[in-house]
């Protein structure tokens, strides 16, 4: 801000100095995209420093003007990824180190780990657009996954959560999937599980021999396991799909013999299995639901 005087010079504000502070977030920050979300804060708001992952939480060093770092502060809990949940921010102030830009590090494992990992959270609207896409790169990609929906408790290994602490360790990306996760405008920005038909895990269907129950199943030699799973499925079949957390046994629940059998083989008499369906309309006519049940089988935490 400028003043002047009659036969004076204009006199200048000096700006606030800057200052430094070390914040530690603790809850479900690791696994939901909370280090990009500080990332893209951090710069939108023109502070530099850097985040990481710990043992402990979520780590911040930022540093700028006062303003902006009580903005950073309010904003952190209050804006915080969807499937965040923020139990504490603790703060502590640092000498002012001059960095330039701001920065994801590689996390750190020093220290007792307590911090929490996201549950697995179910494909999100806009990995679902990709999956139906025939002109996306991962039209029908099985392991679809971004920052904001996919597996996370189940596949973690190891705490802080990186990918190499988590069952994709062993699935290097391609050059297209690290650019994506190196882009802080992309979703996929540091989402660990990410991956696509040129460098994930790929779907395999094995399949036993009616004849001889004694052999070991034998991989199908059709070129697309889906489209032949669904055919057995249609012709009575029972599929043993394995999942994150273990194996699912499927069968056509219109289908009598086949529940019949599926039943006698698990010894679950009249105990209700579960159902599988595609949308709420597939099922509005067998079951009452309330708004909580319909907020439930259409939010992150179904299936």
């Amino acid at each position: 801000m400028t003043t002047g005087q009659a036969g004076g010079a204009l006199a200048t504000a000096p700006a606030a100095a800057a200052v430094r502070r070390r914040i530690t977030v603790r809850g479900v920050v690791q696994g939901v995209g909370f280090r990009p979300f500080v990332h893209t804060l951090a710069t939108e708001l023109g502070l530099t420093g850097h985040v990481t992952n710990t043992g402990d939480g979520v780590v911040a060093e930022v540093e700028g003007a006062p303003a902006a770092l009580a903005r950073f502060g309010a904003r952190l809990g209050a804006e915080a990824p969807p499937l965040a949940v923020v139990e504490a921010v603790d703060g502590e102030d640092l000498a002012v180190a001059g960095d330039t830009g701001f920065r994801i590090l590689p996390s750190r494992a020093d220290g007792p780990s307590r911090t929490l990992v996201s549950p697995d959270a179910a494909t999100c609207d806009a990995c679902l657009a990709e999956l139906t896409d025939p002109a996306d790169r991962r039209y029908r990609h099985p392991f679809l996954t971004c920052t904001h929906c996919g597996p996370r408790f189940t596949i973690v290994t190891a705490v802080p959560y990186d990918r190499a602490l988590t069952t994709m360790g062993r699935f290097p990306m391609c050059a297209r999937c690290a650019r994506e996760y190196a882009d802080p405008a992309d979703r996929r920005f540091h989402a660990q599980p990410i991956a696509c038909h040129d460098c994930g895990p790929r779907l395999r269907l094995l399949t036993a021999d009616p004849a001889d129950r004694t052999r070991p199943p034998r991989p199908a030699t059709g070129p697309d396991p889906v489209a032949e799973t669904r055919r057995l499925l249609a012709d009575g079949a029972i599929v043993a799909v394995k999942g994150l957390g273990g194996y699912h046994l499927v069968c056509d629940a219109s289908d009598d013999t086949a529940v019949t059998t599926l039943r006698r083989r698990k010894s679950r008499g009249d105990k209700p299995f579960a159902l599988m369906a595609r949308q709420l309309t597939d099922v509005e006519h067998l079951v009452r639901l309330r708004d909580e049940e319909r907020a439930l089988l259409t939010g992150p935490v179904r299936p």
